[in-house]
């Protein structure tokens, strides 16, 4: 017996076979790597991290060192700089991290719930104005946040939130872009033939959100709970305006304020740089352990042929 041979690894089978059932060169496609679109992967990952690369060498040097060496040449004094951060204040620096847990950890979540239910609604349900509705939405993905800043903190002090959690935390909790996102999720990953039959048996709409539609829709909410998470962590100009008191800053406030002080204490500059590293540190944990969730066709199944 003959036995056929196995064509390389680099090639892929073209989906025209012939009548003889062996391969022919027409039947397998060489692949090539871009060698141009590597190269252009390759700069624009140095150009996100060298902002990172800097702060951790930045980072290990002391306050001699920072204005006196090179840029990018790391040096030893990273965990002396580490235990003066904490020093500082009694470790208010901790209080500033605390404080911006609480703010993008409950303001991601709830935001994330709100987000994923009214994309579920405006998906699969239909109600008068809905198309207006959406077409709001859309208007509202394209105001920066930075607009709404002072109309919110006038409302707010209104109400006689401002300069507490509740004014960094109501603001947050609607995100037209992450009502958009489960809106595009929820028609593309929940098919109505689930919804139909959980209905026939009884079970209540939010039941079936909760319980059924919310899981289908994992990977585009954990999505969204990543863009708000890190969209919350970062953002500086609404606790700037709604915020007095530094026992309420988050990380970003708290270090524009050690920096604005560096003007006539420069050892402070080592602490800002510090912290600004340890900022880091939590996103990069948290997209590590949400990549996992990142997968394709989560509901393949669902429905049965």
């Amino acid at each position: 017996m003959t036995a056929l041979a196995t064509p390389p690894k680099n090639r892929r089978e073209n989906p025209k076979a012939n009548k003889t059932g062996r391969a022919s060169k027409a039947e397998y496609v060489k692949e090539k790597p871009s060698y141009l679109s590597t190269g252009i992967l390759i700069l624009g990952a140095l150009y996100c991290l060298f902002p990172v690369i800097w702060v951790v060498a930045a980072a290990s040097k002391d306050g001699t060192e920072l204005f006196s060496t090179f840029t990018l040449a790391p040096s030893t004094h990273l965990w002396d700089n580490i235990v003066e951060l904490t020093e500082y204040r009694d470790g208010l620096f901790w209080r500033w991290m605390l404080n911006t847990a609480l703010y993008a950890g409950v303001g991601a979540i709830v935001s994330t719930w709100v987000s994923a239910l009214s994309g579920y609604v405006l998906a699969k349900f239909d109600f008068p104005g809905k198309s207006g509705v959406f077409k709001v939405l859309l208007m509202g993905v394209l105001v920066p946040g930075v607009i709404l800043a002072i109309p919110q903190y006038l409302m707010l002090a209104q109400a006689g939130l401002t300069n507490t959690y509740w004014s960094v935390l109501l603001p947050q909790i609607i995100s037209p872009y992450g009502i958009y996102l489960a809106r595009i999720y929820a028609a593309a990953s929940v098919p109505g033939d689930v919804i139909e039959a959980a209905r026939t048996e009884g079970a209540k709409e939010m039941y079936i959100f909760n319980r059924i539609a919310a899981p289908m829709m994992l990977p585009g909410l954990v999505t969204i709970f990543l863009f708000q998470f890190v969209a919350i962590w970062n953002n500086f100009m609404l606790p700037y305006i709604m915020l007095g008191d530094d026992q309420l800053f988050p990380i970003t406030v708290g270090l524009n304020g050690l920096l604005n002080q560096g003007a006539s204490a420069p050892a402070l500059y080592t602490l800002v740089l510090a912290g600004a590293l340890l900022s880091i540190v939590p996103l990069v944990i948290m997209f590590l352990l949400l990549q996992r969730y990142w997968r394709v066709d989560l509901a393949a199944g669902a429905v049965k042929a």
